[in-house]
């Protein structure tokens, strides 16, 4: 009762009351031998709620790992006999740069300089003009990123930012805690999880009827948890709109390197601006969480400021230096990340290998997962263009929906909460990520290996079959 009221009001559903049933349920399976009469009706936990790659199995590529064995224990770059000599010149070049080579010591609050220059050279190679490292900031993964350039924005309680619905609710959580309004506008689900014109200007129209001021705009693309990648068409409207109302365009595009569809292309937000000679403030978020990489736990990120004022970059500085710095192992692995082996050096086929497997299996379990769900009654699903997640629309009935109506509890909330208890499988609600009332969805991840989709899947058909009648002794 005595904390603040925009702590306790902030939400994620990320991590929410499913993930908390599925903890409760992971210690009575542990408890089974024991106690075999209180044993759910599964033999484990399938996280189904977050894109955590590593955490379902997949491998991390091996020459960043060896990068980072080497910066960790300098005395292995000159081993070579234990790694490539690319792992070991990649090491050397960035231990040359870090301060007496030791990651152990704080760092530059933007990051180490030979880090982000390697980000400013990416940034050219994918964009087609130049970047400048003082534009870059190295962060403790995207998340932080967000956080940062989210304060900028919010200068009272009548300043909002723009917000898809659905939406990652790490936007809509900042939002509460820095006391700023969510404005949502609404991503039109039939047409691909699009962006429409009319729909932004509705969303401004009625914020500003309420006394409020736009401040910015968040666009994730590739989307999560709506799995779509936005056309040139549909980005350049963001971007004349965004220059019309004067608004920031906060672009997260963790997910650039999961592009599943054929015929779909990742174009940056930034890459657009230049071409479209555009004003418009683009803060540009990545992360070594997403993509092949999936190095979730070592919390690598960045934000590169394009069209930002140095007096602003002036004031992010600031605020990075509040926490001192970023970890530097982390900034070394998105610097690394960013930076393919050399064409022709010994880590170079394993790498393309090890990449490969995992974008070709992550493709088929796009489409598989599509195609399943679909094939459901009473589910629907767009298809799976990019990032990660399945979001699929679901018509809840029966038994569930009673329950939902005498808990006063968000149905898919319900839906989700039982699901993990019948079947094992977490996914997150869709009330979580916000949608348009009187519909409901549920997350769930592409992660697992393709086995135990599979299996997913089967239960999620047979759990959706059967939740209107209910489970009864």
């Amino acid at each position: 009762q005595t904390l603040p009221k925009h702590i306790v009001d902030c939400e994620y559903a990320v991590r929410g009351a499913v993930l908390q049933k599925a903890e409760e349920l992971q210690k009575k399976l542990a408890a089974a031998p024991s106690a075999p009469e209180a044993a759910p009706p599964f033999s484990r936990i399938v996280p189904c709620n977050i894109g955590n790659p590593q955490a379902v199995g997949q491998a991390p590529l091996q020459f960043h790992r060896q990068v980072l064995a080497c910066l960790a224990d300098p005395a292995l770059a000159e081993r070579p006999d234990l790694f490539p000599e690319d792992v070991r010149q990649r090491a050397a070049h960035y231990l040359a740069g870090i301060h007496d080579g030791r990651v152990g010591a704080y760092s530059h609050s933007k990051g180490h300089v030979v880090f982000r220059r390697a980000v400013a050279d990416w940034l050219e190679r994918r964009d087609g003009f130049a970047a400048d490292p003082e534009d870059v900031f190295l962060t403790d993964g995207a998340s932080a990123a967000v956080k940062m350039v989210m304060q900028l924005a919010v200068r009272g309680p009548k300043d909002g930012v723009l917000l898809p619905i659905p939406q990652y609710p790490l936007y809509s959580a900042t939002m509460t805690l820095l006391g700023g309004r969510s404005v949502g506008y609404f991503l039109d689900e039939e047409g691909g999880w699009s962006i429409g014109l009319p729909e932004l200007e509705r969303a401004v129209k009625e914020f500003r009827q309420e006394g409020g001021t736009p401040r910015a705009i968040a666009v994730i693309n590739p989307g999560n948890p709506t799995g779509q990648i936005l056309s040139r068409e549909v980005m350049e409207g963001v971007l004349k709109f965004a220059e019309q109302e004067k608004l920031m365009v906060l672009a997260d595009e963790v997910y650039q390197d999961n592009v599943h569809a054929d015929g779909k292309h990742f174009v940056s937000f930034r890459k657009l601006a230049k071409e479209l000679g555009s004003t418009v403030e683009v803060f540009s978020f990545h992360s070594v969480s997403k993509g092949v990489t999936g190095e979730c736990g070592l919390r690598g990120g960045l934000v590169h400021c394009h069209n930002v004022d140095p007096g602003v970059i002036d004031q992010m500085y600031k605020l990075a230096s509040i926490s001192l710095c970023s970890n530097v192992l982390g900034q070394a692995l998105m610097a690394s990340v960013v930076t393919d082996p050399p064409v022709g050096g010994p880590s170079r086929a394993a790498w393309e290998r090890e990449r490969e497997e995992i974008y070709a299996a992550l493709r088929r379990k796009a489409k598989r997962v599509t195609e399943r769900l679909n094939a459901i009654e009473g589910i629907s699903c767009q298809a799976i263009e990019g990032a990660m997640y399945a979001f699929p629309k679901v018509t809840i009935k029966g038994y569930v929906m009673k329950k939902a109506i005498s808990l006063a509890t968000p149905a898919d909330q319900i839906y989700c909460l039982e699901m993990v208890e019948r079947t094992g499988i977490v996914t997150v609600p869709g009330s979580g990520f916000g949608q348009q009332p009187g519909t409901f969805h549920f997350r769930m991840t592409i992660l697992p290996d393709e086995d135990t989709l599979e299996k997913v899947l089967d239960d999620i058909e047979k759990f959706h079959t059967e939740h209107p009648g209910g489970w009864f002794q």
